[in-house]
């Protein structure tokens, strides 16, 4: 991810972010407009999708399967940095 992807979805209410973004974001002394509303979310017609679904097009896709599981290892990297980093913060 970069800063300006990271900008582009102002205003999401869950987003994990990487330790080094976190610090380069802290670092800009910009405006920060909202991108993201909640109300135009809503006018959004998703279709659903149960448990089923997502594991047919997971196996069928080794490519989304690979990538799921190195997102997750890079988050569980970037949390330890973070845990590091506050603790070295706080003494």
């Amino acid at each position: 991810r970069s800063t300006a992807q990271i900008e582009a979805l102002a205003g999401c209410d869950r987003l994990t972010i990487s330790p080094d973004l976190l610090e380069k974001l802290d670092a800009d002394l910009g405006e920060l407009p909202r991108r993201l509303v909640p109300g135009a979310a809503e006018a959004v017609d998703v279709a659903p999708i149960d448990q089923v679904k997502f594991d047919a097009d997971m196996a069928a896709d080794p490519m989304a399967t690979e990538k799921l599981a190195t997102g997750i290892d890079a988050f569980a990297k970037d949390l330890q940095a973070l845990r590091e980093r506050i603790a070295a913060r706080l003494g």
